[in-house]
């Protein structure tokens, strides 16, 4: 993975690290890594992640065979270390170490496996939603990566990867190019997390104001007890 489809030499700047990105470059598991590591921690934390998990398993790449068949305590424990590879760390670990036997069970091994071959975007799309740790959105935004920056583009690639795949846009992992479009990218996605959150409070005071309609439309009339109009019950008319 040193070089694209077209043959040209791949460099990225998605973790902001010389060491990190090189090996992000050259290694399709690192990549694979990176983008399971890559929620509810900073990007350039999580594409960091592959770099140091290899340096604390004493190689400069990652092997998802040795990954698969690592004890599962001492595999969590290369990720609590501090400083450790991930807000969750255990949890993380447990999603690596699945993802690599799935690698292994499915593919040989062998992470490129994965996209090589796929004859459209909506197979590789298929393929990468069947990764363990991989949704509908992670998915589409790796598509949009190996697209954008890796030059893996089978037939319909931009539509399958979505809003992700659009050219010159900045919503993801897959447009991070050096530190001012980091910058843009993690703009957009605090803006869409604030509109999301807008969202949801009005979603909420719209269902409640619903609700409390709803309770006063149901409530039964209040009965007059039988007493004649004008006279509070009990009354005596005085006949």
């Amino acid at each position: 993975m040193t070089t694209s489809d077209s043959g040209k030499d791949i460099t990225l700047r998605i973790a902001q690290n010389p060491e990190a990105d090189e090996l992000l470059g050259r290694s399709p598991l690192a990549a694979l890594v990176g983008m399971l590591l890559d929620q509810q921690v900073p990007m350039e934390w999580a594409f960091t992640g592959p770099y140091t998990l290899a340096e604390r398993m004493g190689s400069d790449d990652l092997d998802a065979g040795r990954i698969a068949a690592y004890d599962p305590d001492a595999f969590t424990e290369l990720f609590t270390t501090k400083p450790a590879l991930h807000r969750y760390p255990g949890s993380m670990a447990q999603r690596v170490q699945q993802l690599c036997q799935f690698l292994v069970a499915e593919y040989g091994g062998d992470a490129s496996a994965v996209w090589r071959n796929a004859a459209t975007g909506a197979e590789l799309l298929e393929r990468l939603n069947a990764l363990p740790g991989f949704g509908e959105q992670k998915a589409r935004i790796f598509l949009a990566l190996l697209g954008k920056q890796f030059g893996v583009r089978p037939t319909g690639w931009r539509g399958a990867a979505g809003p992700y795949g659009e050219a010159g846009s900045h919503r993801s992992v897959a447009d991070i190019t050096g530190p001012e479009s980091l910058v843009e990218v993690r703009a957009y996605k605090q803006e869409a997390k604030r509109t999301a959150k807008t969202a949801a409070k009005t979603a909420a005071r719209t269902a409640k104001s619903a609700e409390a309609a709803k309770q006063r439309g149901g409530a039964s009339p209040r009965k007059s007890g039988g007493s004649s109009p004008g006279k509070s019950a009990g009354q005596s008319t005085g006949k």
